[in-house]
């Protein structure tokens, strides 16, 4: 069996910043992605469509483990990802890792907990990681335009903080994840302090050397502007959640995980925004 590391999502900013990583560190992968014109040029790469399950065995012979990154926003994920799972077993994958979110398991109810559930109750050798909002939703998410454009970041966010996180920094652990390997574990991986949209947009602004403000939306502003957008209803209910947790300060933990798994600290919000200042100018 191959120890090449299959990665889905792998066209997503999270997806690119892992498949660099195993490049990077010369570790054997292959990215999984629904359309091959994105795939990452050179690297090993497969079709991956969650709509068509019969992309599955196909992407995952002759690998050694299986990265798992849920579709943005999707409430269907249990009934998409549990036959990947599936597939992932049937193909006898040594390991399976799973990127939830970061609270992720407080809620037994949550979308990404049940999917939680069916990695660790498939039977393979799992690891479940939970990290935060990513930093990269500023420079080159859904944020970056609104901030490119109208120098603003406009969320129901209130003045809850949150401890955002690189995607390089995840992909740092996803990679130790497999080569360690970092088995039955459960990690929750944050940057190094927790923020509120103020300070990021202060900082964004001092980096950029524009004039960046927060406006704080009610959730009734926030919905009518992702309906305006064309943003599906299941959707605009999931940003709905999460924004909400925001706001009640649950997302402002800095757990020890990172600095444990890595032995450094996670790049800071600072650090990170002078690194990619040219992204909102």
């Amino acid at each position: 069996m191959s120890n090449s590391i299959l990665v889905t999502g792998a066209s997503g900013v999270l997806g690119r910043a892992i498949v660099n990583a195993f490049v990077e560190a010369g570790a054997p992968v292959r990215q999984a992605v629904r359309d091959l014109k994105k795939a990452k040029p050179g690297v090993d790469s497969a079709r991956w469509d969650y709509a068509d399950p019969a992309t599955f065995a196909p992407a995952l012979a002759g690998t050694g483990g299986l990265l798992l990154i849920a579709p943005s926003l999707d409430a269907n994920a249990p009934a998409e990802l549990a036959p990947a799972v599936a597939a992932a077993k049937a193909a006898r994958v040594a390991q399976i890792a799973l990127i939830s979110a970061l609270g992720a398991n407080q809620n037994e109810q949550a979308t990404l907990r049940i999917v939680e559930h069916i990695v660790v109750d498939s039977g393979v050798p799992y690891t479940i990681l939970r990290p935060n909002f990513f930093m990269e939703n500023f420079s080159e998410g859904f944020l970056a335009d609104g901030i490119r454009e109208k120098r603003g970041i406009f969320l129901a966010a209130g003045d809850g903080k949150t401890s955002f996180i690189s995607v390089r920094d995840i992909a740092a652990v996803v990679l130790a994840a497999f080569q360690e390997p970092l088995i039955g574990q459960e990690l929750d991986l944050t940057g190094p302090e927790a923020l509120d949209h103020f300070a990021v947009a202060k900082i964004i602004g001092q980096v950029s050397g524009r004039a960046v403000a927060y406006t704080p939306l009610t959730e009734e502003q926030m919905v009518a502007g992702a309906r305006a957008a064309g943003m599906p209803e299941p959707a605009i209910a999931y940003v709905n959640m999460l924004y909400s947790v925001v706001r009640a300060g649950y997302l402002a933990a800095v757990p020890p995980d990172f600095e444990r798994v890595t032995g450094r600290q996670p790049i800071s919000f600072a650090a990170f925004a002078q690194a990619n200042a040219g992204a909102w100018k």
